[in-house]
């Protein structure tokens, strides 16, 4: 990536297109930044920046979320037709998945009704080839008016000719018309939009279409009385117009759409349904898709218990064991031999910690997790989980938040802003946050609950889903039902062999983000414990938590630290149970309940501050305190019963 001194000077590019249609590996080919790639939707939910030069010029290329037309269906939709609107860009490049031509030719059609200059990546066409379809690009490119560039993105095939391409960029041709009547009332529309409103075309259609967002944005920039006279025209030509406007003008789309499909696509008559295509059916099926996740499951523990425990340990003898005995040589015990290697010393709980003993089991844990994110299995698996999360009260569309929240909690939280039932948001947001562990967590809890054996597992997992499905209900009960259901529809992309590089990569920049946010989050966090110990503030507290921590949840003082680190960073927290473990401090109850606490009771800093975004700092504040009474009663039964039964 090139940076400029004149940012200002820069053309804008913004890359569009359907969700999971190859949108940020463009990104990622055109500007040399990294951002996380993955074969399942909802990956992009914030709009991403960065410079780049193409052919001596300087442009600001834009990654957005998923757009299927500029009628929005939600708010990363609109927040994609806003940059749209009001950034004006010089180019727009639609990210097609080829073997999703028609399903993108929707967007199309909308971009072309802007006017802005279009390039269009044709993306995947290796994967069209294999089942038999081919795709005439130079006949979609006549047909459309625009450069039309075959590419395999994730393999960057295709980049320079994109990059050419850019150069070539122009609007293409939109000659679709809807009658006189509706012609008309366009034209009428136009000509009272304000004259320094851009896409006027666009815009026209969306009023006319009545798009639940466009008058609002069209009040916020130019006010009241511009939306009351455009209302009044509105209403004048509809009732000109004896049918359903918004009916014909999609018919009328929909028409050149298919038009175009059976000109440029061509098709083998006799398809057989191909490997891949067999796995994502099993993996999905009622009877088939448990037996596979569950051997997914246990390929993961496996890993973890076998390679990385194994790593981490080796680390720790080799590495870790000779620079703590040259600092005993060095520091009798007292305070610096404390501040470095005690308990909470910055060394041994902060650096150590982060990189002997997390950073290996994160490694391997990460590469499984990346490479079934590849494969596509992750939106196979939220179908296999449809029917229950049904009697949870929700509808298909919040299967992928929490689907997406065993990746990374924050973004799963983050993406429940496409669900159009509040309702359906709360809950989503509150099992996220008390009952799906991000993958670090569960990775983690791997390696500290393998060291007991796959049993002690087996029953994290077991209570795990049991807590889950008692709190949706739950909730499902207790919030009330607002609006109708909406169907389920979710976009299923083909499964694919993984890229080993790809794969390598995001794992690379993955543990590289861990390490910039997380490294001194250890360090400061060892620090603040190590101070308020010196202070008598941790053992006061301690005696304070006392009757809940030995008492209620039968575990060692110790883990109040633990807890409190869970705040900061939950892989910290996890860190100091393993030495615990290491210690001999916890026997197989304790690490079991141990494990449950710390998983339900405290979200993540980072999490909390995207509850509070999507629901408000109110119901955030409301719903730690469920979920901390949850957890402790969780934990406790848990203990009383484990304790009584073994």
């Amino acid at each position: 990536m090139k940076k400029s001194s004149n940012p200002s000077s820069a053309k804008k590019i913004l890359v569009v297109g359907l969700p999971n249609t190859g949108k940020s590996q463009i990104f990622n080919n055109l500007t040399g930044e990294y951002a996380v790639v993955a074969n399942s939707p909802l990956t992009t939910i914030e709009i991403k920046r960065a410079h780049c030069r193409i052919e001596g010029q300087l442009f600001d290329v834009v990654d957005t979320p998923g757009l299927h037309s500029l009628y929005i269906h939600s708010e990363e939709e609109l927040v994609v037709r806003d940059a749209i609107f009001s950034e004006r860009p010089d180019v727009i490049i639609q990210s097609i998945d080829a073997n999703r031509l028609k399903q993108s030719l929707t967007l199309t059609a909308d971009l072309l009704t802007t006017g802005i200059p279009m390039v269009i990546s044709l993306n995947a066409v290796d994967e069209t080839a294999r089942k038999g379809m081919w795709i005439d690009s130079d006949g979609l490119s006549r047909l459309l008016g625009i450069p039309v560039v075959e590419s395999i993105a994730v393999y960057s095939q295709g980049t320079k000719e994109l990059k050419k391409a850019v150069g070539r960029a122009r609007s293409g041709k939109w000659d679709v018309r809807y009658g006189d009547v509706i012609e008309n009332g366009l034209l009428s529309i136009e000509s009272r939009l304000p004259e320094d409103l851009a896409y006027k075309r666009a815009v026209s259609l969306l009023l006319l279409i009545d798009d639940p967002f466009i008058a609002d944005y069209l009040k916020k920039e130019y006010g009241d009385v511009t939306c009351a006279r455009l209302r009044k025209e509105i209403d004048e030509i509809k009732m000109q117009y004896k049918g359903n406007i918004s009916r014909v003008i999609i018919n009328r789309r929909n028409r050149w759409i298919d038009d175009i499909v059976d000109e440029v696509v061509k098709k083998q008559k006799v398809s057989l349904e191909g490997f891949s295509q067999s796995v994502a059916r099993l993996s999905r099926h009622p009877v088939f898709g448990i037996p596979i996740l569950l051997m997914v499951v246990c390929t993961m523990f496996f890993l973890v218990v076998n390679v990385a425990n194994v790593a981490s340990e080796w680390m720790n003898n080799r590495l870790w064991a000779p620079v703590q005995g040259a600092i005993n040589g060095i520091f009798p015990a007292g305070f610096w031999h404390d501040l470095l290697i005690g308990d909470y010393g910055v060394l041994s709980l902060g650096l150590a910690n982060a990189l002997l003993t997390i950073l290996p089991i994160l490694l391997v844990f990460f590469l499984m997790f990346n490479t079934l994110e590849d494969i596509g299995y992750i939106p196979n698996l939220s179908v296999l989980t449809k029917r229950l999360l049904g009697k949870l009260g929700l509808s298909g569309g919040a299967i992928m938040p929490l689907v997406l929240g065993f990746g990374c909690k924050t973004m799963a939280t983050l993406t429940t802003r496409t669900l159009r039932s509040r309702r359906e948001r709360y809950i989503a947001v509150y099992l996220i946050a008390f009952a799906v562990p991000c993958s670090a967590q569960m990775g983690l809890n791997m390696s500290i609950l393998g060291r007991m054996g796959a049993s002690a597992f087996l029953l994290f997992f077991s209570v795990m889903a049991f807590v889950g499905t008692v709190a949706g209900v739950a909730l499902n009960k207790i919030l009330k039902e607002e609006e109708a259901k909406i169907a389920f529809i979710q976009e299923l992309p083909a499964m694919r062999l993984p890229s080993l590089k790809a794969v390598l990569k995001k794992t690379y920049y993955r543990l590289y983000w861990f390490l910039k946010e997380s490294l001194l989050v250890f360090v400061y966090a060892a620090l603040a414990l190590f101070i308020i110990d010196r202070l008598g503030i941790l053992d006061a507290t301690k005696r304070m938590l006392s009757p809940i921590v030995e008492g209620i949840l039968g575990l060692p003082l110790a883990m109040v630290d633990a807890i409190i680190l869970c705040f900061a960073r939950h892989e910290a927290g996890a860190g100091l149970i393993i030495n615990l473990v290491r210690k001999g401090q916890m026997d197989y109850v304790q690490c079991i309940v141990a494990v449950i606490i710390t998983t339900l009771f405290a979200p993540c800093f980072a999490n909390i501050m995207a509850m509070a975004k999507e629901v408000g700092g109110k119901r955030t504040v409301a719903m730690l305190f469920g979920i901390g009474v949850s957890a402790l009663t969780v934990a406790g039964s848990l203990n009383w019963a484990l304790v009584a039964l073994l």
